[in-house]
């Protein structure tokens, strides 16, 4: 009879923590300027949230299978939380539970928004998109929130406020990577406003009137986050570094996009090792004063 063999807690979170550093992101994951206690934590929710993601847009697979993967990603969801977990993800994620005591909801948010990439591909009203914007981005910070123990109704709705915003700045960001792949995240009802109509955008037009729709978004988006920037002074100075680097990151991506003069049709903003370099130097220097 062969013998499963179940990884250690601490075997689990160095699995995810590898997750974690082969991924790029803009935004830090797991940064060294959280304490390690810490550090592994939010490893083991990035892997979390980084497995279903690659079940989501596995787009070799139909619609069904990718929903289904889901599902029994969700079920392993459900052993992480009753305590037999054998996956060392899970592994990682039911001891964060039972060490942090972060609520399953949460994770399960995110499981939600991951059904929806797989079956909806356009948001009729920036209300829809802030609807999926709600599972998508926002439980991220809740659960740093609960992580730090600084979770009130104010860090909260700011949080929500600035994930939502770093969401939307992923999204102008990518929008000729998500059109690749048959989405668009810019609402319907923003593109007919400043008359950009679908077949524009299949064609990659840019023109002035694409211009000023991402004008728009990119404004709207500043606003969300200069709207979360109390929330700094509300958490620990670790978590605050975590933060304001993540907020610079975010604002850094939108003001590329300002200087590629809102063309994200041909072109994709990134940041490069220099820009994050200087962010990072401008934070650090910003938290010793």
């Amino acid at each position: 009879m062969t013998m499963t063999r179940i990884l250690s807690p601490d075997m689990a979170f160095a699995t995810c923590e590898r997750i974690a550093r082969q991924h790029y992101e803009n935004f830090p994951v797991a940064s060294l300027l959280l304490p390690r206690e810490k550090r592994r934590y939010v490893a083991a929710i990035y892997a979390f949230a980084r497995g279903a993601d690659d079940i989501a847009d596995e787009g070799t697979l139909p619609p069904g299978e990718r929903l289904q993967g889901l599902d029994e990603w969700e079920a392993l969801l459900d052993q992480a939380f009753t305590g037999s977990p054998e996956h060392p993800i899970f592994i990682a994620i039911g001891a964060t539970a039972r060490e942090t005591g972060i609520p399953r909801s949460l994770l399960a948010a995110l499981l939600r928004a991951f059904r929806r990439d797989v079956t909806t591909h356009r948001y009729r009203t920036f209300p829809d998109l802030l609807g999926y914007c709600e599972d998508s981005a926002n439980p991220i910070g809740r659960l740093l929130l609960h992580l730090f123990d600084c979770a009130d109704e104010r860090t909260v709705r700011l949080s929500d406020y600035l994930c939502t915003a770093l969401q939307l700045a992923n999204f102008w960001q990518d929008v000729s990577v998500d059109l690749a792949r048959g989405r668009l995240y810019i609402p319907l009802e923003d593109c007919d406003r400043f008359g950009y109509t679908e077949r524009d955008l299949t064609s990659r037009r840019v023109n002035e009137s694409f211009r000023r729709l991402m004008q728009f978004e990119v404004e709207r988006t500043q606003s969300l986050f200069d709207a979360a920037t109390p929330l700094l002074m509300l958490v620990g100075r670790r978590l605050r570094f975590e933060l304001a680097l993540t907020v610079r990151g975010g604002r850094a991506i939108l003001a590329m996009v300002e200087k590629l003069n809102y063309d994200v049709l041909t072109k994709r903003p990134v940041l490069g090792f220099r820009a994050k370099l200087g962010i990072l130097a401008r934070t650090l220097k910003d938290g010793m004063r």
